[in-house]
């Protein structure tokens, strides 16, 4: 399954790079690859400075070895090896009307003394985060989101949907990061779902992505925008940052296990503005995307 999915996924990163690169029409990817001392190592590609994408991320790495520390109190085991593999983007574009997107694939799988496979899962989703909401474009995203759902199980798209407006939630701002999207994590084999099922629906969702996003951003990318509409989305994306800083679990088990700091840190947006106790106009577009960060909604 490690060799399935490492596969899948460098396959998927081609992919996406190729999708991206194209409606920007200016920019390209730049390769770093890297190795880890302690096992293993990744692609990194970023996009800089393009006519729609101002940067943008999307990383592969498998890694490999003996579980730190703070892994073994996270999952209660003693000294056990392991391995993690997983493509994670984010993509920042330049113009305020088109929206932020973050996605993350990932398979785990952990070893007893004699190299036997003793526990193994999949993780990941997808999510928006725009400066201005078109509702349009909200339904579109969820749509395609709950469509490659409803291929595996009806259940999967109101539950993960659920888990995705729990997770990106700015807990000391009382906000949504974003208007949400999937997130699940700890997808084990039972007895009526395998680890194969659980591979055909990751794979699912990691094939929708270029149709939940491109869509949207070809819609939106020539819109003209303001000086003023431009501040906003600087401010906004400081409360990105604080959530990927503060309560993003993946960016803090990088920080603290040394991880490769570029490679966590290339979700963060170059240009951001924090803005003493700034409040939208009554009545504004501005304020009608914080009501909705306020009160996450059923978008289906």
């Amino acid at each position: 399954m490690k060799n399935k999915f490492y596969a899948y996924i460098q396959q998927l990163q081609d992919q996406i790079c190729k999708g991206l690169e194209q409606i920007d029409g200016n920019a390209f990817f730049k390769e770093d690859l890297w190795t880890r001392p302690e096992g293993g190592g990744g692609r990194t590609r970023v996009i800089e400075n393009g006519t729609v994408f101002e940067k943008g991320g999307v990383n592969i790495s498998a890694v490999h070895g003996k579980l730190p520390d703070s892994m073994q109190k996270l999952f209660n085991v003693g000294e056990a090896d392991f391995f993690a593999c997983g493509l994670s983007l984010v993509i920042h574009p330049k113009n305020p009307l088109v929206p932020t997107v973050h996605a993350n694939w990932r398979y785990f799988e952990m070893y007893d003394e004699h190299g036997t496979i003793i526990n193994s899962w999949f993780g990941g989703g997808q999510d928006l985060t725009p400066y201005y909401l078109f509702e349009e474009d909200a339904v579109h995203f969820h749509q395609t989101c709950k469509t490659a759902c409803d291929k595996h199980d009806p259940t999967f798209y109101p539950k993960f949907k659920k888990q995705c407006d729990a997770y990106f939630w700015n807990a000391h701002r009382n906000e949504a990061r974003g208007i949400g999207g999937l997130f699940f994590d700890y997808c084990k084999e039972t007895e009526t779902f395998s680890m194969e099922n659980w591979y055909a629906f990751v794979t699912e969702v990691g094939n929708s992505f270029l149709s939940a996003y491109l869509p949207i951003v070809e819609k939106r990318k020539n819109l003209s925008y303001t000086h003023e509409q431009r501040t906003w989305q600087e401010i906004r994306r400081g409360r990105y940052v604080e959530f990927n800083l503060v309560h993003d679990k993946g960016t803090l088990f990088g920080l603290k296990t040394n991880g490769r700091i570029e490679s966590i840190l290339m979700s963060l947006p170059p240009h951001v503005q924090w803005v003493y106790n700034h409040h939208p106009e009554k009545g504004s577009d501005e304020e009608k995307l914080i009501e909705v960060l306020e009160k996450p909604k059923d978008w289906i």
